[in-house]
C-alpha cells in the first residue's frame, strides 16, 4: 500500500502567506491593535512553518528564490517598512527575476520605505517582463499616490487609469482590477476640481463590476468608495446604505461619520422647506414679492423657459429655469454648495452648485440655470422621511447670477481629496 504523497513544504509555506493576506484584508476589529497582534501571531506561525523545511529542499536557486520571497513577503504583511523584508524580497529576484509576485511585494516594499520613484522602477521592470495585472494594479494605485501634490498631477492620474484598464483586459472578471479603476476615476473627478460627474458615473460602473466578484464582498473600502461616489452623484439613498455597510464591515473607518453628514444634510433641508411651507417662515407677501421680481434674463434663442414643476427627470437640454436665492445651506459636506430657491411659481427648491467660490452667490440673487439637472427625491431613512425637489448644476457655464455669467475669477476647483484609499 503505497503511501499519500506529502505536499510540497514551500507550497504549504505559500498557503499559509497567502491566508496571512487573507486574514490582512478581511479582518476588521473594532480596536485596530487586535489586528496586528492577529497578523503578528499568524506571520509567526508562517515564519515556523517555513524554518521547518529542511536545507536541502531549498538549496536549489528556484527553490531558494521562492524561500526568500515567501519570508519577505510574510515579513512585508504590517503596514510599516521592514528593511529585513526588502532584503529577502530583493535576494529573491536575484536568485529569479521572472518571479512576478516577488517583483510585486518588493515595490510595495520600496513604496512603504517612501522612495515612490524606486518603487515605480520596481514595478516598471517587472511588468517589462511579461503582462501581469496585480503588477499593473499596483503601478496604478502608485501613480495616484506620486500625484499627490506633482505639478503633472492630472497627468500622472491619466497614466493611472490607463494602467488599470490595461489590467481589466487581462482579466475582464477580476473584481480587484475593476475596483482599482473605480478608484482612479474617483481620484481623476477629485484632481480635476471635483465637478465631472462622467467621472463619477465611470467609477460608478467599475465599482458595480467589482461587486460582480464574490471575493470583493469582503473588501470595505468597495463600499465605502462606491458611497462616497454616490454621494456626489447625490444618490443619497444609496450613498447612506454603502456607508452604512462600510462602517460594519470596518469600524475603523469613519463611514459612520459621513453616514451623519448625509443625515445632517437632508434634517436640514427638510426642516427648511417645512418651514417655508408649514410655518410661513418667508412670509407670503416677500415670496411673491420675490417671485415676481425675477427679471427677464436675455437668453441664447435656442433655450426656453420653464419653471420647476415642468422638469423632467435627469438633464433638461436647451431649458432655462429662474430662481431666487432664499437661503445659502450651511454644513459638513465640502462640495457642492447647497441653496434653496424659489421659482416664478413660488415653488421652492434645492440647488447645489459644483465650481464656484462660496461667495460668489448670496440670498436675494437671482439665479438663471442653464441645462438643468432635476432630481425629485422620495425616500425614507431610519424612519425619516425625505421629500423635495432639486437642481444640479455641474458647472459654472450654466449660470448666470443676476443676469451675469460667472467669471473665470469667481470658479473654484475644489481641493477635495477622497477619503477613500487610493
Amino acid at each position: 500500500m503505497t503511501n499519500p504523497p506529502q505536499e510540497d513544504p514551500l507550497a504549504k509555506a505559500a498557503k499559509a502567506a497567502e491566508d496571512l493576506y487573507n486574514l490582512r484584508d478581511t479582518y476588521f476589529p473594532v480596536n485596530p491593535d487586535d489586528k496586528i497582534s492577529k497578523l503578528q501571531e499568524q506571520s509567526d506561525l508562517a515564519l515556523k512553518l517555513l524554518d521547518s523545511i529542511p536545507p536541502e529542499q531549498r538549496m536549489l536557486p528556484m527553490q531558494r528564490a521562492t524561500f526568500e520571497y515567501l519570508r519577505g513577503k510574510i515579513l512585508d504583511v504590517f503596514p510599516d517598512y521592514k528593511k529585513e523584508a526588502e532584503d529577502h524580497l530583493s535576494k529573491s529576484v536575484k536568485l529569479n527575476p521572472s518571479l512576478a509576485d516577488a517583483w510585486l511585494c518588493l515595490g510595495n516594499c520600496i513604496w512603504k520605505k517612501g522612495d515612490l520613484p524606486a518603487a515605480k522602477n520596481c514595478l516598471s521592470l517587472a511588468l517589462s517582463k511579461g503582462p501581469n495585472k496585480k503588477i499593473l494594479c499596483q503601478l496604478s494605485m502608485l501613480k495616484r499616490r506620486m500625484s499627490q501634490g506633482a505639478e503633472n498631477q492630472a497627468e500622472l492620474v491619466d497614466e493611472s487609469i490607463q494602467h488599470a484598464k490595461e489590467a481589466i483586459t487581462l482579466d475582464v472578471k477580476d473584481g480587484n482590477s475593476w475596483y482599482n479603476l473605480g478608484n482612479a476615476c474617483l481620484t481623476s473627478f477629485f484632481v480635476t476640481g471635483a465637478w465631472d460627474h462622467s467621472k463619477l458615473l465611470h467609477s460608478l460602473k467599475a465599482y458595480q463590476n467589482s461587486e460582480k466578484d464574490e471575493r470583493m464582498k469582503s473588501n470595505p473600502d468597495l463600499y465605502f468608495n462606491s458611497a462616497t461616489v454616490n454621494k456626489y452623484l447625490e444618490n443619497y439613498e444609496r450613498a447612506l446604505s454603502g456607508f452604512e455597510a462600510a462602517a460594519l464591515k470596518d469600524p475603523g473607518l469613519n463611514a459612520a461619520t459621513e453616514v451623519q453628514k448625509i443625515v445632517n444634510l437632508l434634517d436640514k433641508l427638510e426642516n427648511l422647506m417645512r418651514k417655508i411651507y408649514m410655518q410661513g417662515h418667508v412670509k407670503a407677501k416677500r415670496m411673491a414679492s420675490l417671485a415676481s421680481s425675477l427679471a427677464a434674463v436675455n437668453l441664447n434663442s435656442s433655450y426656453k423657459r420653464a419653471t420647476i414643476d415642468l422638469m423632467l427627470e435627469g438633464l433638461n437640454r436647451a431649458v432655462a429655469v429662474d430662481g431666487k436665492v432664499l437661503f445659502f445651506v450651511k454644513n459638513d459636506i465640502v462640495a457642492p454648495l447647497y441653496y434653496l430657491l424659489c421659482d416664478s411659481n413660488q415653488t421652492c427648491f434645492v440647488l447645489s452648485v459644483y465650481g464656484v467660490r462660496s461667495d460668489v452667490i448670496k440670498e436675494g440673487d437671482q439665479l438663471t440655470l442653464l441645462d438643468p439637472y432635476f432630481r425629485y427625491f422620495d425616500f425614507s431613512w431610519k424612519e425619516k422621511h425625505y421629500q423635495f425637489k432639486s437642481i444640479r448644476v455641474d458647472f459654472p457655464e450654466q449660470m448666470l447670477v443676476n443676469g451675469k455669467a460667472v467669471t473665470p475669477q469667481q470658479c473654484a476647483r475644489t481641493s477635495i481629496y477622497a477619503q477613500h484609499k487610493p
